[in-house]
């Protein structure tokens, strides 16, 4: 599987243009580091984000759209890969990581974990050299309505390197039953907001050594109150998976300048379930 996603991103980057641009100007974002209550957080200047962090998931959004996670109307540029007869992978067009991955389910079908985690950690396994995450549908999906996870080349998240990360709830295993299991147990103590049928939630998972690592973010808000701010008070940050293990996206430029630890710091008291 390493070769072939290899040999997915030389011929993408080679053949689709809108690709290749965005991973080439991703070599030149500017990422600045905050010390956030003792946690590296770096924040990212990434303005082809701007897609996915203004993201428009209200339900008449979503109904007057095309799924751009279906098949039929993805680019003609965009090749994948199969996984399990249940899912492809893709290339991800407007990356946060070097090495950006989108994996959406086959059938268009909502986005709810709990009966796919044990595919998370499969694909954990099969993507050794990657983190794969999972953003709820009001924690960061900006297509709620299309099942699907991503996943970024490991070395890119402060969180992998620091087990006593805040905000989260650290689980791991060398037996992929112990993990079904204490997911499971944990899922089922989450509140249930009104009308949603699945917790908040925010996962990273990664396979290293031999065992799973798996970080589940509880979330109690989908956005922060600056994000809908007027004036200096606005920040157009929505936070995600990314944004939990530790880098913080701004499509602006405004917003990444002023951005400070005790902005971060803020966010994360909002929008996570303590």
């Amino acid at each position: 599987m390493k070769n072939k996603i290899k040999q997915l991103f030389e011929q993408q980057l080679n053949d689709w243009e809108l690709a290749k641009n965005n991973y080439k100007a991703l070599e030149r974002v500017k990422v600045k580091t905050l010390d956030v209550n003792g946690h590296p957080y770096k924040v990212q200047f990434n303005p082809a984000r701007i897609t996915s962090s203004a993201a428009k998931v209200d339900p008449q959004s979503i109904q007057e759209r095309k799924c751009f996670l279906c098949s039929e109307n993805r680019p003609p540029e965009q090749k994948g890969l199969p996984f399990i007869e249940r899912y492809t992978i893709l290339i991800n067009p407007y990356p946060v990581f070097p090495r950006h991955l989108t994996i959406p389910a086959l059938e268009h079908t909502p986005q709810l974990i709990v009966s796919r985690f044990g595919d998370m950690l499969d694909l954990a396994q099969q993507l050794a050299d990657y983190v794969v995450f999972y953003n709820g549908p009001k924690c960061g999906a900006s297509a709620p309505d299309h099942f699907h996870f991503q996943a970024g080349n490991k070395g890119f998240l402060p969180i992998e390197n620091e087990r006593n990360w805040k905000n989260t709830i650290r689980i791991e295993s060398e037996n992929k039953q112990e993990m079904l299991n204490r997911f499971q147990q944990i899922y089922n103590t989450l509140p249930l907001q009104p009308d949603d049928v699945e917790p908040m939630l925010n996962i990273l998972t990664w396979y290293e050594n031999g065992k799973w690592i798996t970080c589940l973010f509880p979330r109690k808000k989908h956005r922060p109150a600056c994000y809908s701010a007027e004036g200096d008070a606005n920040l157009l940050i929505s936070p995600a998976s990314v944004d939990m293990g530790g880098v913080f996206i701004t499509p602006l430029e405004k917003d990444f300048e002023k951005i400070t630890a005790e902005d971060i710091a803020g966010i994360l008291d909002e929008v996570n379930l303590k």
